[in-house]
């Protein structure tokens, strides 16, 4: 009798995938995703933001700390190859009504997390000083760096699983139950840092244990839940071996936003070089404030696309390219609104968002003056953040592999390092907005071109 309880729940939250309104999809799958993406962004930004207040040491501190981004991003970009990867390539088969498959593919994305946490943790234990030096520490700030990353790789697992295997809950239409995986966790990291920094004194490092005890809970939430009853595709130890034809299909879909995620490890390697040598350790620290305020800005929409995009891959698998195109419009449309109101809103408020991560005044000046500049080209990025999820929610590798790169490796990082020849300091962050213009129009005018081919029963026959 649970069981066919259990299946006639499955067949319901795929059904409303099929023919619920938009609206109502929008808050039982996309708000509580939203929820999910900037509760978990909290666990860098309050930590950037405790360690920015403490007292005397506080800018060195978040310059630091922020110097680590590039460790920290470079590990969840391969959680993202999962999330990104797997998990709507999951929801294909689930429209294909093809469970046993689906169940395959996450088993096979469970072993992939596990092997990739062992190898990050060697490689970044191993050259973690010399690696943050390249990234732009400084002799003043090298060891508050250290301190941060070495106690924040033992959680690489708990990182891996919690982030890489939350997607597999949405694809199922449970958005709510992976918004809680996520609180849970974010709730503990509030309560946590302020113990372990201020009460224990531990300063950088404590906020580092309250991180990787908040991410453990996190991790344990998500595990036990795709095991349980209540989901629909489960993790079996029968998935767990390696196949190749599924970890092709998974890195096929999966390599666009890893190389999105990993090259902003590049990008802020580049970055925070190009400030240390033009201007100084004050430059990576503004850095540090934009690249937080950005990430806060980018995970509504992140989350938003994460809960709507398995309604187009559902749908797509189903080959209902009517409803596929009454998501994708919405989609692509609130997020281009969003970035653009809060882009708005950093351009004409810059000093009161940093004063959040810091009462350094010097500090804030340079932020308000920098600001402005580096986030002007994110009042039209918000076509890229709902193109690009459209096309792997379509399984076009390909194109979105393209756009990736196209904005990170051809235009971005070598615009860093070219217009610093002619403008200084500030040619680092005309660099951005430049790059974002660019490829936010590039990835229109091939969303464009290709949608309609791409909407047809060839197109969904190469997706195996």
């Amino acid at each position: 009798m649970s069981e066919q309880i259990n299946k006639s729940t499955e067949l319901s939250r795929e059904e409303r995938m099929a023919s619920s309104s938009i609206g109502s999809l929008i808050v039982s799958m996309a708000v509580p995703s939203i929820l999910a993406q900037l509760i978990n962004i909290l666990y860098s930004i309050i930590d950037r933001i405790y360690i920015g207040h403490m007292k005397d040491v506080g800018a060195t501190a978040l310059t630091g700390v922020g110097v680590t981004f590039c460790i920290t991003v470079f590990i969840s970009a391969f959680s993202g190859f999962i999330s990104n990867g797997a998990a709507p390539l999951a929801a294909i088969w689930l429209g294909k009504k093809d469970k046993e498959h689906a169940e395959k593919i996450l088993g096979n994305s469970v072993t992939f997390l596990i092997i990739c946490t062992v190898v990050l943790m060697a490689v970044f234990y191993k050259f973690q000083r010399p690696m943050l030096y390249m990234f732009g520490a400084s002799d003043a700030t090298i060891e508050y760096a250290v301190s941060y990353i070495s106690i924040y790789l033992v959680g690489t697992i708990f990182v891996e699983l919690a982030l890489g295997l939350n997607a597999f809950i949405i694809c199922q239409s449970q958005s709510r139950t992976a918004m809680l995986s996520v609180l849970i966790g974010a709730i503990a990291n509030i309560i946590l840092d302020p113990i372990f920094i201020f009460a224990f004194g531990l300063g950088v490092k404590g906020a580092a244990i309250a991180t990787v005890i908040s991410q453990a809970l996190s991790a344990v939430w998500v595990v036990a839940f795709l095991i349980s009853p209540k989901s629909s595709i489960k993790i079996r130890k029968s998935c767990l071996k390696l196949e190749k034809s599924i970890l092709f299909s998974i890195f096929s879909l999966g390599v666009s936003p890893f190389i999105m995620r990993a090259t902003e490890s590049f990008i802020s390697i580049v970055l925070n070089h190009g400030l240390q040598t033009y201007g100084g350790d004050l430059y990576v620290g503004s850095l540090t404030i934009m690249q937080s305020v950005m990430q806060v800005f980018s995970a509504p929409v992140g989350g938003f696309t994460q809960g709507m995009a398995p309604i187009i891959s559902y749908n797509y698998g189903a080959g209902n390219f009517t409803r596929v195109k009454e998501v994708y419009r919405y989609m692509i449309g609130i997020c281009f609104g969003f970035m653009l109101i809060t882009t708005v809103s950093t351009i004409l408020f810059p000093e009161w968002y940093a004063a959040f991560f810091t009462d350094d005044v010097e500090l804030i000046a340079l932020v308000g003056k920098t600001m402005p500049v580096f986030m002007f080209g994110m009042s039209i990025f918000g076509l890229q953040n709902g193109i690009q999820p459209t096309f792997l929610a379509l399984g076009q590798a390909k194109i979105s592999l393209f756009i990736a790169v196209f904005r990170k490796i051809i235009l971005l990082i070598p615009l860093a390092i070219i217009l610093p020849h002619f403008f200084g300091v500030m040619g680092v962050y005309y660099s951005e907005p430049v790059s974002d213009i660019l490829s936010a129009t590039t990835a229109t005018i091939l969303f464009v071109c290709n949608i309609k081919k791409m909407l047809s029963k060839e197109a969904l026959a190469k997706i195996h």
